[in-house]
């Protein structure tokens, strides 16, 4: 008997010690051993617009932050100083992802049983006030012209320039052209392919190119063909900067006006005008069904009447030019 109440006790102490070194050790993990965790963890599952961006706010803001703090010891506090830090800064959307990241991390932390609270809740109670600002604002079709001429004399880099113009032609998400590799391109058949992995939907998506965005991307082969990269950054093995579009419009004098994703909009606006088929247009833009299933079989639908719709729209933006004694963007083929 008492040989059994000795290796009870044996045991009882050996679990006391097990788990003062597990306690140890959760108490050493800092923000960010925690983030890399979470990022690894969920970077598969997420679009590649999504993971770069992550990566980003991970390395230039989080974990110079709080990086190497024990989580622990994290309190709500920091966090709303770290936001702030950003806000400061007069980038409040990056401020909301901050605050998101932060909650998402925190929640994995719960899950994996490393913090006991979330201290990044209810952050967005005290976030700084958004500007009154329309989102996405967008000018006019008939002041088109006036862009397209302030972007040629703009002292602006010739890939910014042909990024404004290829925004206005194809009318696709500023992040999808920014990350766009050269291996999506099919020029032969005016055809832009993007994969499911970099589609906000997680769906293919196919960008019938008018003749005058082919144009403009035989032009960019020359500059950057030999990288991966269409819009290859100071580091070719990086995209220009999220911000390099709006930076260029707001120096043409657009701020509040036109952004770089307003070109959107402004397709939208002028073709449901001209009486174009609402699914057309909505596929155009990547919009449609949330379905799975049905989204994998129609990601290729209206290609041929969206094709016709995207070069009509690109001529009458040429028509709309010349008749503004601007320069056009050329078709292929004129000269």
């Amino acid at each position: 008997m008492r040989a059994v109440r000795c290796l009870l006790m044996a045991l009882t102490q050996a679990n006391r010690s097990k788990a003062a070194k597990q306690a140890q050790k959760v108490e050493g993990i800092t923000f960010e051993t925690l983030a890399r965790e979470w990022f690894a963890y969920n970077a598969p599952r997420w679009a590649e617009s999504t993971t770069y961006k992550a990566k980003l706010y991970l390395e230039n803001d989080l974990i110079p932050g709080i990086g190497s703090r024990a989580l622990k010891s994290i309190t709500r506090p920091e966090l709303v100083e770290l936001v702030r830090k950003v806000e400061a800064r007069g980038t409040l959307n990056a401020a909301g992802k901050i605050r998101q990241w932060l909650h998402q991390i925190f929640r994995y932390g719960l899950a994996k049983g490393v913090v006991d609270t979330n201290p990044s809740t209810d952050l967005s109670v005290v976030a700084a006030p958004s500007k009154a600002a329309r989102h996405h604002p967008h000018v006019p079709f008939a002041e088109l012209p006036e862009l397209l001429s302030k972007c040629e004399a703009a002292n602006v880099h010739t890939l910014t320039r042909h990024a404004i113009k290829l925004l206005v032609l194809t009318a696709v998400h500023p992040g999808e052209l920014r990350q766009a590799p050269w291996t999506e391109f099919d020029l032969d058949n005016a055809t832009w392919t993007i994969p499911k992995e970099r589609m906000k939907a997680r769906r293919p998506h196919i960008v019938p190119l008018p003749d005058q965005a082919v144009a403009i991307l035989l032009q960019l082969q020359e500059i950057t063909g030999r990288y991966s990269l269409v819009f290859a950054g100071a580091n070719p093995e990086r995209p220009m900067s999220e911000n390099t579009v709006n930076k260029a419009l707001r120096q043409m004098d657009y701020e509040g006006r036109q952004t770089g994703h307003g070109f959107r909009h402004l397709l939208s606006t002028e073709l449901n005008g001209r009486g174009y088929n609402k699914d057309w247009i909505e596929r155009q833009l990547a919009h449609g069904d949330t379905d799975e299933i049905r989204g994998t079989y129609n990601h290729a639908a209206y290609v041929p009447q969206r094709r016709e719709m995207m070069q009509a729209w690109a001529d009458s933006i040429d028509a709309l030019c010349a008749g503004a004694n601007v320069v056009s963007i050329q078709r292929r083929g004129v000269k």
